[in-house]
């Protein structure tokens, strides 16, 4: 088999194009991940600066069980992948100077939240439940299969999913249904958060996206031992293993094209053929700047984009007890950032404030007696403002808000630093225009506008990843690779797509 030829190729080494290539290579298909970067894992990825290592990009992970699926492929066990339970979810600090820690599970949630927030423990264990119960109904009609297939909708879950339709808030916002539901606005604040976990606004996505705070408090998060990293590092593991191959360095430039079938892509380096494109890119850049001769679905792309973010990453040199390994700072105007951030296309005055710590739980991620601090918040898309002076800003606005809410002079304790912004979002990761999440949740059509993980005019080219379909976060990125994988075995059964010259035997 000519060494340029494969039966598919992956776009880009992200959590959801290498949780791709494991599945299309455990399905027996010869396949190769063509990667920009020197390195894989798209935003999870690590670098360390003197002697504190950062998680570079996605820092709160459920739904392990994921990865240990993939895992079962491992024809020689070798692969591993290890994690913490979390005892805590996050804590909470409030611009009244409330502090509240959530530890998860339903009656310990509704019992801190009746006691420390004087909501009634009934009404909470009631939304609760009532998210429980929605993710479980959509998780199989919406998450793990596709919306654009007429055959997905057929399996014995609809139904009940169907019976709960009043109960999923399609038709108010998050904000809306949270507020309803609580009296006390710190209860409706904590939970309106949940919307960045996608890149959104709670007073613009509908309420469905509640479900998010069942794995947040419900099940609560876990810590992959090593890091967010190592779940990059296991699926490349995994990838070796099941025979992948990695050219890295490598930037493609086009997806070429014959008639209505795709037949390999471009590199700087030269042309690589196969049945199968499958792009982790940005699916805005992916029509944009791969397939620039091709007409792109508008509405698709011409949805409001999601938010951005900046990073800090800090080498702090003292241990601070009152900190965990996930802290949230309010803001008092939770609706102004928000304003700001999709409307004004402006980083808010005062921004909440999202601290994680990976060293209070890998002690080897800093040295003793310091802390590794990702100091992150929301920020809108890059639409040419003046990032440098915005960037200075809101580093002397943190550092201030920091140091009188911890009684310490953060700045002198820095001994580290490196930032992360849109520009660099966009320029790194392919992110139009520094967006994390390509499309945001703001409409209660969002869903369904969000691009399938399948070509409707050119057959063998899949999408997956964080920017199309099932959306934003690490787990809806493994399980668009499972969607990927079923298109694909689907098509193959098909004769839509026909398999050559594998030194592989493939099995659908």
């Amino acid at each position: 088999m000519d060494k340029n030829k494969y039966n598919a190729i992956v776009i880009g080494s992200g959590v959801g194009g290498l949780a791709t290539a494991v599945r299309l290579a455990k399905s027996n298909l010869k396949v190769t991940v063509i990667e920009a970067n020197p390195f894989f894992g798209g935003k999870v990825n690590s670098k360390q600066f003197g002697a504190y290592r950062f998680d570079m990009g996605p820092s709160i992970f459920t739904e392990p069980h994921l990865i240990n699926e993939l895992i079962t492929y491992s024809e020689s066990k070798k692969v591993t992948f290890q994690y913490h339970k979390l005892e805590e979810s996050c804590r909470y600090f409030f611009s009244d100077g409330q502090r509240l820690t959530i530890k998860p599970g339903q009656e310990t949630v509704a019992t801190t939240i009746s006691e420390k927030l004087g909501e009634d423990r009934n009404n909470v264990n009631k939304f609760l439940e009532r998210q429980r119960k929605n993710y479980q109904s959509v998780y199989p009609i919406f998450i793990s299969v596709s919306l654009h297939r007429f055959k997905h909708w057929f399996n014995k879950n609809v139904p009940k999913a169907l019976l709960r339709f009043t109960k999923y808030g399609l038709t108010s916002s998050m904000h809306s249904v949270n507020s309803k539901s609580f009296s006390n606005p710190k209860t409706v604040q904590l939970l309106d958060r949940m919307a960045t976990y996608n890149g959104s606004s709670p007073y613009k996505t509908p309420g469905i996206l509640n479900i998010i705070s069942h794995l947040e408090l419900n099940v609560g998060p876990a810590m992959p031992k090593g890091g967010m990293v190592a779940i990059s590092e296991t699926l490349y593991k995994l990838c070796l293993e099941l025979g992948v191959e990695f050219q890295f360095n490598e930037k493609v430039t086009s997806i070429l094209h014959n008639n209505s079938n795709v037949s390999g892509v471009k590199t700087a380096k030269g042309t690589y053929a196969a049945e199968i494109v499958v792009s982790n890119m940005d699916v805005h850049f992916t029509y944009e700047k791969l397939l620039s001769n091709f007409s792109a679905p508008v509405m698709s792309l011409k949805q409001e984009k999601s938010s951005s973010a900046i990073v800090f990453y800090w080498g702090i040199k003292k241990q601070f007890p009152k900190l965990g390994i996930h802290n949230i700072f309010f803001t008092e105007n939770y609706k102004e950032e928000f304003n700001h951030i999709f409307d004004k296309k402006e980083v808010y005055s005062d921004p909440t404030i999202y601290l994680h710590i990976s060293s209070k739980i890998e002690k080897n991620d800093a040295p003793p007696n310091g802390e590794n601090w990702f100091v992150m918040i929301n920020a809108p898309i890059n639409t040419n403002q003046n990032w440098d002076e915005e960037i200075q800003k809101l580093k002397k606005h943190i550092l201030k808000k920091l140091s009188i809410e911890l009684e310490e002079d953060i700045e002198s304790l820095i001994e580290v630093e490196e930032i992360n912004e849109p520009r660099k979002i966009e320029a790194i990761y392919s992110g139009k225009q520094g967006s994390i999440y390509g499309n945001s949740s703001n409409s209660p059509m969002a869903a369904l506008y969000r691009h399938p993980n399948f070509s409707k005019k050119l057959k063998g080219l899949y999408f997956t990843g964080v920017t199309v379909h099932p959306g934003g976060g690490i787990p809806l990125a493994l399980n668009s690779a499972r969607i990927v994988e079923r298109c694909v075995l689907e098509d193959i059964e098909k004769n839509e797509i026909r398999i050559t010259n594998s030194d592989k035997t493939h099995t659908s």
